[in-house]
């Protein structure tokens, strides 16, 4: 079977997504794959499958953790790729952030008539962006964090009535976030006013819409979750940063950084994150993977935080670990996924 890895893109994850991708080519099985990868540069261009091996053995020898900036006109400027992906069985996108995870790459995939692995436009989209995900997880009944959206003027240039209402109904500490992105990149925790204004500034270079929320003290817990109509809860992992909250440096770069997996978790309160993480994972309607985040209170309440639909894939990254804690490989894991693809796909097609 012929599986083509997309990997890279414009987004600031660009290198997460190669370690991922590269992590892919090396462990599916190669009695049941034949795998083709396809990288985009941070500057768009698409590449066939010849100069992205190219590329990645760049990336193998050390050189550089990117596919390049070379810029692109699109897709459709690249006769070649596109005739590649014709001769495609399946395809695993494992493009993070913006035209990748957010719908984008699913709707061209779903117009080529090509099966891939995760969810779909819709459920992608509501991924990807804080603000639709958070009113889903309101629709659910879920228990989640206070938060506010604010968007264009009323994020650059906020009234001082605004930020008082801000201030009144959150409180501080609080924290801000694009409404679209992921890492954690352009999060700040502000604790002033001044903190504020300056989070303001830091995550509208991300996106013109932005979250707000209250800051809750408790212990960050990750539930992975595989499957289509009848999803299922891994073991849980929890995330210990040495730092102020767990930021882009304290996912990448911070070796003081622990995840535990599993999560030390009374039984009780273990099997009710893992029916948060499903409620969530069906409240987007996902499908295949996603990694559902929660905060355990001291108190023992869960809060859901996000549902990310396409989550980091490295080995040591926390969805797969999660997987082989409950006994399910690496490599077996992709041949699940690539198995949902299809099952998806198949199911799709039976509908007029």
């Amino acid at each position: 079977m012929r599986l083509a890895v997309v990997c890279g893109g414009r987004s600031p994850e660009h290198a997460v997504s190669v370690t991922s991708a590269r992590s892919i080519l090396r462990e599916a099985d190669a009695t049941r794959f034949e795998v083709v990868p396809f990288g985009i540069t941070r500057g768009g261009r698409w590449l066939d499958p010849g100069e992205t091996r190219s590329r990645l053995a760049l990336v193998d020898a050390g050189a550089t953790d990117t596919l390049g900036d070379d810029a692109g006109a699109g897709l459709l400027a690249t006769p070649a790729v596109l005739e590649a992906l014709r001769g495609a069985d399946v395809v695993f996108p494992i493009v993070h952030g913006r035209n990748g995870e957010d719908g984008t790459l699913q709707g061209l995939f779903e117009l080529a008539e090509l099966p891939y692995v995760g969810s779909g436009v819709a459920a992608s989209a509501a991924g990807m962006d804080q603000a639709l995900m958070r009113a889903s997880f309101a629709t659910a009944g879920l228990s989640q964090a206070r938060y506010r959206v604010l968007q264009d003027d009323g994020a650059r240039a906020p009234a001082p009535e605004a930020l008082r209402d801000l201030e009144a109904e959150l409180g501080y500490p609080c924290f801000v976030k694009p409404a679209n992105g992921g890492s954690s990149l352009g999060v700040s925790r502000a604790r002033t006013r001044e903190d504020l204004v300056a989070a303001f500034a830091l995550a509208l270079r991300y996106d013109r819409k932005l979250l707000v929320e209250e800051a809750i003290d408790g212990r960050e817990i990750e539930c992975a979750v595989l499957g289509n109509a009848d999803p299922q809860p891994s073991p849980l992992g929890e995330i210990r940063p040495h730092a102020d909250f767990y930021s882009y440096e304290a996912k990448y770069a911070d070796a003081r950084t622990e995840l535990v997996v599993p999560a030390p978790l009374p039984e009780d309160t273990a099997r009710r994150v893992q029916q948060y993480a499903l409620r969530a994972f069906r409240a987007l309607d996902c499908a295949g993977l996603a990694r559902v985040d929660c905060f355990v209170t001291a108190e023992d309440d869960v809060r859901v935080i996000e549902v990310n639909t396409l989550p980091g894939f490295t080995p040591i990254s926390m969805y797969p670990r999660l997987w082989q804690e409950a006994g399910l490989s690496y490599a077996a894991l992709i041949t699940r996924l690539v198995e949902l693809a299809l099952e998806r796909h198949a199911e799709a097609r039976t509908y007029a």
